[in-house]
């Protein structure tokens, strides 16, 4: 196996800084250490040699079909601004995780 890549406890926070997600200090071993094991278990999988294959390994089929893009409009019984103020341009929108906290 090639060169297994190490995961400290500033990949952990800046994960989760770029998830909004708060984690304890005492988490950040346990989870560097199975954030480290997912990275160099699926590193292995560019190792993996297939019978007869040439090139990459495509996991799934090699040519998809997309269904066609459809929307079907549900009707609501009260309009949006009734109970979502922030709502624009078909969207609901949300404050930022954090975001009531500096208003």
């Amino acid at each position: 196996m090639g060169e297994r890549m190490r995961i400290g406890a500033d990949e952990v926070r800046h994960v989760a800084q770029l998830a909004e997600l708060a984690i304890a200090d005492g988490d950040v071993p346990l989870l560097a250490a199975q954030l480290e094991g997912i990275v160099n278990f699926v590193a292995q999988l560019d190792e993996v040699a297939v019978a007869g294959a040439s090139g990459a390994v495509v996991v799934g089929p090699s040519q998809l079909r997309l269904r066609e893009d459809r929307v079907d409009p549900i009707r609501m019984e009260r309009p949006p601004a009734q109970f979502a103020p922030a709502f624009q341009q078909g969207f609901f929108v949300v404050p930022k995780l954090g975001g009531l906290a500096e208003a």
